[in-house]
């Protein structure tokens, strides 16, 4: 059982997500198909290297990685991604630093 071959050792499932529902991402690398995309042959571009999608679910694989299901624009077709495949596209907002409230002093 030790024989198990892993791209990573690295868990992420130990924390949140990398990537929000509905987040805007860029392909690093040509994706074609291993023969697990239905109505596709073996080999067939999915997706190409710099092809801009929209992460539309987010599931696990192998109790390790985070799967992004990323909808492409110019390819239409949704693709299982791992984090290292991707590219956020525009930053994300990081939220102000809220007031702490006003102490009540009566």
């Amino acid at each position: 059982m030790s024989n198990i071959v892993r791209d990573s050792d690295v868990v992420e499932l130990n924390g949140p997500p990398f990537f929000n529902l509905g987040e805007k991402v860029r392909a690093k690398r040509t994706i074609r198909n291993d023969g697990t995309f239905a109505g596709k042959e073996i080999g067939d571009i999915l997706a190409r290297k710099g092809e801009v999608g929209y992460v539309m679910s987010i599931g696990t694989f192998l109790q390790q990685f985070y799967i992004y299901g990323v909808e492409f624009l110019e390819s239409g077709n949704r693709v299982g991604m791992k984090r290292k495949e991707l590219d956020l596209v525009d930053a994300r907002q990081e939220p102000d630093d809220l007031p702490l409230p006003e102490e009540n002093t009566s």
